[in-house]
């Protein structure tokens, strides 16, 4: 369960830095009392990451693992691609943030949940559900996207909206390279 938790949190953390749902996260926090964004963010969080687990732990029960490794392995190929390209906060997510305080946790946690519905982080979280252990993933890939909401919240107040994006994109898009190769090499059953 610890392995499961920490490789869980280092690829949704990776997967989260520069995404659509950490950008809102900075608009969140402009509007809003930081510890307000940061617990709906954790609550939407569970709920999506929870039913990702159930999702991939099913997923394991009906595949091969080598079949398993390799779908994972090119899926890790997808996300590096897709940090790459990068995401933006629309304007429909920039007036999400934008609305009013009265029901700041609602309007969060809600606008969390919808983004992360077939985003990049929950479907690296149903990846890893099918070989790791799910409560070790669940609690993981939740704490690890937490972190990195937290990280742009604070570098956010600290720095402004002026975040080396494009560093972050090329580290994390590497990473998801690396982890990419190991899981189709598993599959294959090479070294």
């Amino acid at each position: 369960m610890i392995e499961a938790f920490w490789l869980s949190f280092g690829i949704v953390l990776l997967a989260e830095l520069g995404d659509k749902s950490q950008l809102m996260a900075l608009a969140f926090a402009a509007r809003y009392p930081a510890l307000t964004v940061l617990g709906a963010v954790t609550i939407a969080t569970l709920v999506v990451h929870a039913g990702s687990v159930v999702l991939g732990s099913v997923a394991a029960l009906a595949l091969p693992t080598p079949v398993i490794s390799i779908a994972a392995g090119i899926a890790f190929f997808a996300f590096a691609a897709w940090t790459l390209r990068g995401d933006h906060l629309g304007e429909r997510d920039a007036a999400r943030a934008a609305r009013s305080t009265r029901w700041a946790m609602l309007t969060i946690g809600a606008a969390f949940f919808l983004a992360e519905l077939g985003d990049k982080t929950m479907l690296a979280t149903v990846t890893l559900a099918t070989t790791e252990d799910a409560i070790g993933t669940w609690l993981g890939s939740t704490a690890g996207m937490v972190a990195a909401d937290a990280i742009a919240i604070g570098a956010g107040a600290l720095l402004g909206a002026r975040l080396p994006e494009r560093a972050i994109r090329l580290f994390a898009a590497g990473s998801f390279v690396v982890f990419g190769v190991i899981l189709v090499l598993e599959g294959l059953g090479l070294p």
